[in-house]
């Protein structure tokens, strides 16, 4: 039931997840899933020629939006990033209650170039994902937990179909800790 799997074999075998240096000649985005309750996830994308380079990954739980600037600006201050967009997906125009901003708000006043991924459906982002990685190289160290959430986001199984001898899948991806990564992606 895993949705990457046979392009992360390929990877694999190609050599495309290996040592992927960032580039200084080259802008960086930043590529999102955001979490309330669950984990948020960022991906760290260079796009060079006709390649998607993955050269960095986070991801954490019950922090506030300044936490991750926080990551934004000491991977620039330390690793050099030049950051040329952030893309979230659709629910950062989301308005919270507390604030009554949403969340591209609240990232822009930090001084973010936001892009906002529109809504679609789930099958149509996972065909896109298997469509882009095979333009894709990740580096093994920093993408290690994002890429572990690539190869292990896989189809709920469908219990009401299951028996002991034959499992089931439901159409709707499983929604646990490598659904944030690769929601993200």
């Amino acid at each position: 039931g895993a949705y990457y799997g046979p392009q992360i074999v390929t990877m694999e075998k190609e050599g495309r997840i290996c040592s992927v240096p960032h580039d200084p000649a080259v802008g960086v985005e930043t590529w999102w899933d955001l979490g309330i309750g669950d984990a948020t996830a960022l991906w760290w994308i260079q796009r060079v020629g006709k390649e998607i380079h993955c050269i960095d990954y986070y991801e954490n739980s019950g922090k506030a939006l300044p936490h991750y600037v926080s990551i934004l600006d000491d991977k620039k201050r330390s690793r050099g990033y030049n950051y040329t967009q952030h893309v979230l997906p659709h629910d950062a125009k989301a308005r919270e209650l507390q604030t009554g901003k949403t969340r591209e708000e609240a990232l822009k006043s930090f001084g973010l170039t936001i892009s906002i991924i529109p809504l679609h459906k789930v099958e149509d982002g996972i065909h896109a994902v298997r469509m882009l990685l095979p333009r894709c190289w990740f580096d093994e160290k920093q993408c290690e937990r994002g890429i572990d959430a690539l190869r292990s986001y896989r189809k709920a199984e469908d219990t009401h179909k299951s028996d002991g001898t034959h499992k089931y899948f439901s159409s709707k991806p499983m929604h646990d800790w490598a659904s944030h990564g690769a929601d993200a992606f």
